[in-house]
């Protein structure tokens, strides 16, 4: 199935064995104007080292080329152009997806190995936001396109249940909190409550000493702390496991940054033993001045620990337990100097490891342009914009397809997949501007576009009673009006291939978003079921485009239904 790599094996041969083939099948082309043919290999890089000009060189090697595969090799200025055999190439990828399914376009190059993935990690005590919808999308794509490429991900919900932020929120529950308020509506009133503290500490800054002294009394144990720091944390997880049912998003593990309190004492040995802490300021860092970053903080003045302590406690004890070959930290881009330094210091420690750490950066989720803020309460609720977007999901149904079967079901798959698909139809790296109107549009290049694009396709399939069966080898079909689409299949594997890589599940919905825009303009120019010649090709060919927009959109965590 991979033409790339056979031409770069033929060219390998006709070079006598003189440039390696996986270097020529990096120079292999696409061709963005069909006409010059489905793939190109420039010549050019060859002048040198043959001493003659790239069209000598390109007529003299397509004389040469020779495959059942292309059916036919142009010269065009210094580059080769192939033409492969629609027929042949057609009837071999349809047969292969009615046989695998669900299973084509699987890569093996993971060789079973364990990714470890940081992603979600919400703050517990506070409201799930719209701003932890992208690491907790982002992360989750991640992760399956990783499975699909042969590694074994490990979901890692790395949940944000330590920190001086829980001195202040503990420090505000007792001077004004009420706990009658807190359980009837556990996230609302703990928000309010943060929100209080520090609009009050603008006048009192007294207030401020006081959350560090009760952060103080929880990281040393006081009872009456923990207790309370409990009770946060388990009204959080509720909240959020009913948000994460509704995305069908899940976790391998909850660790948070809490587990690591007794395994950060190790690591400052490590680093003392290891002559790498140094004093600066009474606190203890490690100086990181040769990998021209600025030193890491490990220990406060007031021995209070650190993140960077917590997260290199973290990296350890993943290594040790999970022998991870990737370790991937799906966090905003803000966070890129705090990765960097996790990573130059690991490295002076001597662990080789490091190097299979990768920061995933992301942008931001913008609300008029800003930031959305916690602390200031400016914030958007993800349980909301999900609710919000169901509902118009249920709305176009009833409006369209009343008489649909499933209507909850299906407006629940529309509606929530509209807003993951949103975000990952973005490179990760932009930042989104929040708008309801946007992420709930059905048409243009959005989730409910392809979903739908599915669903149609799948009425085709059950009008014509069709059953997918391998095609005949006597079939009639050029495959000419349907070779855009079959070359669009062809491209699943490869941008599965570049998603992984990248860490990029733009590149997937990208891609299907292209096949159904390719799909529907073949439905608009073709009578799929209204000719009988060629009829078991063409579902054949709609029945592939049903496995791959499926396949494609599981991958984004998004489902597909087969009615809309």
């Amino acid at each position: 199935m991979n033409h790339k790599k056979e031409l770069a094996a033929i060219l390998y041969g006709l070079l006598d064995q003189e440039i390696p083939a996986a270097q020529l099948e990096i120079l292999i082309e696409k061709p963005k104007n069909p006409d010059h043919g489905d793939l190109a290999f420039p010549c050019f890089t060859l002048a040198k080292l043959k001493r003659k000009s790239p069209n000598v060189i390109a007529q003299e090697l397509s004389e040469k080329i020779q495959s059942a595969t292309f059916e036919r090799v142009e010269v065009v200025g210094g580059y080769i152009n192939i033409f492969l055999n629609k027929k042949l190439v057609s009837e071999s990828l349809i047969n292969q997806v009615i046989a695998e399914k669900g299973q084509f376009a699987g890569l093996d190059f993971g060789k079973g190995g364990t990714v470890t993935i940081d992603l979600s990690s919400p703050n517990i005590a506070k409201p799930f936001s719209m701003g932890h919808l992208r690491s907790t999308v982002i992360g989750n794509a991640i992760a399956l396109i990783a499975e699909k490429c042969g590694f074994k991900p490990f979901k890692i919900n790395h949940l944000g249940d330590w920190g001086t932020q829980f001195g202040k929120l503990i420090t505000a529950y007792k001077l004004w909190g009420d706990a009658e308020k807190v359980k009837q509506n556990p996230i609302k009133e703990l928000l309010a409550l943060y929100i209080k503290f520090h609009e009050e500490v603008e006048s009192d800054s007294t207030l401020e000493v006081e959350g560090r002294s009760w952060f103080k009394k929880l990281e040393d144990g006081n009872e009456e702390a923990l207790l309370l720091w409990q009770w946060f944390r388990d009204e959080s997880l509720k909240e959020f496991s009913r948000i994460y049912e509704l995305m069908n998003v899940e976790f391998d593990s909850f660790a948070g940054e809490a587990f690591y309190n007794d395994k950060m004492d190790r690591i400052v040995n490590l680093l003392e033993e290891k002559k790498l802490l140094v004093e600066s300021d009474h606190a203890m860092v490690v100086d990181l001045s040769e990998e021209q970053l600025p030193p890491c903080l490990i220990k406060k003045s007031d021995g209070a620990t650190l993140y960077a302590t917590r997260d290199l406690a973290a990296a350890l004890y993943r290594q040790e337990n999970y022998d991870f070959v990737q370790s991937l930290y799906v966090v905003g881009h803000e966070q890129s100097l705090h990765f960097k330094q996790l990573i130059a210091v690991l490295g002076k420690m001597g662990y080789e490891w490091a190097e299979n750490m990768v920061h995933v950066p992301f942008g931001m989720m913008l609300k008029d342009g800003k930031k959305m803020s916690t602390r200031k309460g400016k914030v958007v609720l993800l349980e909301e914009v999900l609710n919000e977007s169901i509902a118009m999901a249920r709305h176009n149904i009833e409006e369209k397809n009343p008489n649909l079967k499933n209507k909850d079901q299906v407006a629940k798959q529309v509606g929530v997949g509209a807003v993951i698909f949103h975000d990952l139809k973005n490179n990760r790296m932009n930042d989104i501007e929040f708008s309801l109107e946007e992420m709930l549009r059905f048409e243009g290049e959005t989730g409910p576009y392809v979903q739908y694009t599915f669903a149609r396709a799948c009425s085709i399939l059950r009008k014509a009673n069709y059953l997918a069966v391998v095609l005949p080898e006597n079939e009639s079909t050029t495959w000419e009006k349907e070779w855009k689409v079959a070359s669009l299949l062809m491209e699943f594997a490869p941008a599965i291939k570049r998603a992984c890589e990248n860490h990029d599940p733009s590149l997937i919905a990208k891609y299907i978003i292209d096949l159904a825009q390719g799909f529907n303009k073949y439905y608009a120019e073709v009578k799929i079921l209204e000719e009988n010649e060629s009829l078991e090709a063409r579902l054949a060919l709609v029945f592939s485009v049903t496995v791959v927009l499926k396949e494609g959109l599981r991958l984004l965590g998004i489902e597909a239904p087969e009615e809309m």
